[in-house]
């Protein structure tokens, strides 16, 4: 499971991919919110920081996109720094 901390930057992450592949895809704002259906403000607050998106916002993002909801939250790397603070943990115990 997750701390608070870990929740946070699962969050900020996620928020990142989405500015990410609206980028790499050469849209701007206005542009994502023509195809998604969510208002240029909304995204803009979104990107921010400003607004947590509802996981409906998260879908038409996605749609509008071309990717999955699920690209947003791979969290492969948060469990890698978890196992890694873990592991620097125990060997600092021996000294």
């Amino acid at each position: 499971m997750f701390n608070d901390d870990e929740i946070s930057l699962i969050e900020s992450k996620a928020i990142q991919k989405l500015k990410f592949y609206r980028e790499e895809r050469n849209l701007s704002q206005f542009e994502l919110s023509l195809q998604s259906g969510v208002s240029q403000n909304m995204i803009t607050y979104i990107e921010t920081g400003k607004r947590a998106p509802t996981l409906r916002t998260i879908i038409k993002l996605c749609n509008a996109l071309e990717i999955s909801p699920a690209k947003l939250f791979e969290v492969d790397n948060i469990e890698k720094e978890k196992t890694k603070t873990l592991i620097i943990e125990a060997i600092k115990k021996y000294m």
